[in-house]
């Protein structure tokens, strides 16, 4: 699927236009709750695909990125404010207490902000200390899409997938050691009883492990299947027909992050496809595992939809 120049070029200016939208919402809301879907909202992403893009264009978290304002705003209050009481500063800044601007700022600059040493700090970052908060919030805006680069050589191909009907069975904390591991070995006997080993096997996660505790993430082994009945732990399940943008993998675990950021942050603002609101999807060469754990041969496959 061809797309023309001047798609591809409109797509790039939305990405951009569409996190600093989202910049300047985090900026002018400091003193609020900003909560991921919201913020997601004004970006027109999905929360778990806006997280991905924010993070891959401007090279830290939605999260990070409304810390560290709130913690410059604070120091500059500090520096320059009335004498105020941490907790009207933490409050001021967004901070939803004295305790948790206290840890906040104890992590960045090494001590509490009540020990902290203003007159220290001041000398040796005069420069720094006056353009923080008063600058132009303009200076924090995504000038560009960062550039080019793919030293792994990955080649993306567009795939029409059909409605896919799955059994699965979903794991509960799969960053437990064999949780994964586990329940493939157990979905694959249950396949082979069945004769339906020869499906797709996928796997999938409908949290992002950066937003969710690791231990309220779901992941799913799954193999496409239409004749069978769901029962015990083996679930069923329906996807939708639907355009994914597909990278083939054949190496370390590694290999495979490094192409899921290279599709974040490289192919997909240049494409003329957002993401689609589903989870994006390990499809298996032959069976999960097959290769054991230091090696995988997998496609990575990023659910879209025209931008």
């Amino acid at each position: 699927m061809r797309t023309s120049r001047k798609t591809r070029g409109t797509t790039r200016a939305a990405y951009v236009e569409r996190v600093n939208l989202a910049i300047d919402h985090m900026v002018t809301h400091l003193a609020e709750p900003l909560s991921l879907s919201k913020v997601a909202r004004v970006a027109m992403f999905s929360p778990y695909h806006f997280h991905r893009v924010f993070q891959a264009l401007v090279g830290e978290t939605p999260a990070d990125f409304v810390k560290r304002l709130r913690l410059d705003r604070a120091l500059f209050m500090m520096a320059h404010g009335r004498r105020a009481s941490l907790t009207r500063i933490a409050l001021a800044c967004g901070f939803a207490s004295s305790s948790d601007f206290s840890r906040s700022f104890k992590q960045r600059f090494g001590v509490a902000p009540s020990a902290f040493d203003m007159a220290a700090w001041r000398e040796a970052h005069r420069a720094e200390l006056e353009e923080r908060v008063l600058a132009s919030a303009d200076r924090l805006h995504l000038r560009k899409l960062p550039a080019r680069a793919n030293p792994d050589g990955f080649k993306v191909k567009i795939r029409d997938l059909p409605a896919r009907t799955v059994a699965y069975i979903r794991v509960s904390d799969p960053y437990k050691p064999n949780a994964v591991t586990g329940a493939a070995d157990r979905l694959m006997a249950w396949a082979d009883e069945r004769n339906l080993s020869d499906g797709q096997w996928l796997g999938y996660q409908w949290e992002n492990p950066e937003l969710v505790p690791l231990e309220q993430c779901r992941y799913h082994v799954a193999v496409e299947a239409t004749r069978f009945t769901a029962a015990g732990e083996v679930g069923r399940f329906r996807f939708p027909a639907m355009n994914v943008a597909q990278v083939e993998i054949r190496g370390p675990i590694d290999l495979e992050l490094r192409a899921l950021q290279w599709l974040y942050s490289q192919w997909l603002p240049r494409s003329s496809y957002e993401p689609a609101n589903h989870p994006a999807f390990e499809a298996w060469i032959g069976k999960p595992f097959a290769h054991g754990l230091e090696h995988f041969e997998l496609s990575a496959q990023l659910p879209i939809r025209s931008a």
